[in-house]
């Protein structure tokens, strides 16, 4: 891996937080990814499950966490199986963890190979009741292909039919939703990371680039800092392109009097950070620009002060559309009247600010969280707000990444990123 090796204390943590929340008698198991096929030999890079990483620190693939605290033999209340290396491997493939790097990467003491787990895993069932199944229950997830996880789900039924059932995920949902301190600055090492790629493009940008040499450019500086790449697929728009919320071509001109919406950022030991920027392909905003750009900036700035503990994530949502309500009134986008009749269910200002404000943030882009309880500190949001006018071939969106504080405002992640207007200009144009 590219990254520091982190200390396995942070999972050693996770681990206690999870088993924590376990029932009597229970076992819960966590499987790696699978290394997907394209054809041929080909397969795509290698993505760790980010559950068992959060648990383990363990980034190889067929990998197995076991979790049993009610184990009789102490050995077994923490046990990672790996794959078995050899030389044959070594030569082919690199280094695998051995025993003893799993150990030390972990901070689990009994590990076994992989091909031992169907014999440890049944007499471990004998004096388990109940099995935590480990379910994508994401509120954004749509996921069509099955994985390694399910397959095991489908056969751990059809072998242990007697065994209860619960579900992994809601513990997960509220421990990963809360950072550890460890956390917090492997994330900020990843939004200063997209700091250095948002500095190199300001000055790399001016009318004829086109929007993929923007992200070579942010590739290149990305991966000399140690991240594997992108967090998520960037998002170059410039012009009408901008309009297209998850538009991914990036194959289109930057042309002067464009602006560039930025939607990009690095990961780092598979931690997130998602940063959006909008800048004028030329280096000036027009008048009008810049006016639809602070009134974006005055929504996000306002919006992040509301983001403290015992906040509810619905009820955000709707004073964040009130912000920008005002803000649309002010630009001459809305009226009254538009106000007056809208339909609640989708009120006026969606018409030009259709997504919402924020989301967490962690190992996934669109993380790990409860929705529906109040916030808490040490939960990490973004702060997104955007206007986006097709009829004036402009879209713009400003996005920072915050820590929620035990009291006051929250900590920006990315408060040494540029984002006022004249800052933008003046490195632009030095």
């Amino acid at each position: 891996m590219k990254y520091e090796q982190i200390k396995s204390s942070l999972f050693v943590k996770n681990r206690k937080k999870f088993m924590a929340e376990m029932q009597t008698k229970s076992i819960a198991v966590f499987n790696s990814n699978d290394i997907y096929p394209i054809s041929a030999d080909s397969t795509l890079p290698f993505e760790q499950h980010r559950d068992i990483f959060y648990l383990s620190g363990a980034d190889q693939e067929e990998t197995i966490l076991v979790l049993f605290p009610d184990a009789t033999a102490k050995k077994h209340r923490e046990i990672l199986f790996v794959r078995e290396t050899n030389e044959h491997i070594a030569i082919w493939e690199g280094e695998k963890l051995t025993k003893e790097k799993a150990t030390e990467v972990s901070g689990i003491e009994t590990i076994y190979w992989l091909q031992d787990f169907d014999k440890v895993f049944f007499d471990l069932m004998t004096e388990a009741e109940t099995i935590y199944f480990n379910t994508n229950e994401h509120y954004r997830q749509a996921v069509e292909t099955q994985t390694r996880e399910d397959r095991f789900i489908i056969d751990c039924k059809r072998k242990f039919p007697a065994h209860k059932v619960a579900k992994s995920n809601p513990i997960l949902q509220k421990i990963r939703g809360v950072k550890e301190p460890e956390e917090i600055e492997l994330m900020q090492t990843a939004c200063d990371i997209t700091e250095k790629g948002f500095r190199r493009v300001l000055g790399f940008t001016k009318p004829g680039v086109w929007e993929y040499e923007i992200e070579a450019e942010l590739l290149h500086e990305f991966i000399r800092n140690r991240s594997k790449g992108f967090a998520y697929s960037p998002i170059i728009a410039s012009g009408n392109n901008a309009n297209v919320l998850h538009y991914v071509e990036n194959n289109q001109q930057c042309k002067s009097g464009d602006l560039i919406l930025m939607d990009v950022a690095a990961e780092y030991a598979n931690y997130s950070s998602d940063l959006t920027r909008t800048i004028p392909a030329n280096g000036k905003f027009t008048p009008r620009q810049k006016e639809v750009y602070e009134a974006v900036l005055r929504v996000k700035n306002e919006a992040t002060k509301m983001l403290v503990p015992g906040t509810i994530w619905a009820e955000y949502h709707v004073e964040c559309g009130k912000l920008m309500t005002s803000e649309l009134l002010g630009l001459g986008l809305l009226d009254k009247a538009d106000v007056q009749n809208e339909n609640k269910d989708w009120p006026a200002y969606k018409k030009y600010f259709m997504h919402g404000t924020s989301h967490h943030i962690g190992l996934n882009t669109h993380d790990y969280g409860e929705l529906k309880a109040p916030m808490k500190a040490n939960m990490v949001f973004t702060v997104e707000p955007g206007i986006y006018i097709p009829e004036e071939k402009m879209g713009i969106r400003i996005e920072d990444d915050v820590v929620i504080q035990e009291s006051g405002e929250p900590f920006n992640l990315m408060a040494n990123i540029p984002i006022e207007v004249e800052e933008i200009e003046e490195l632009m144009n030095q």
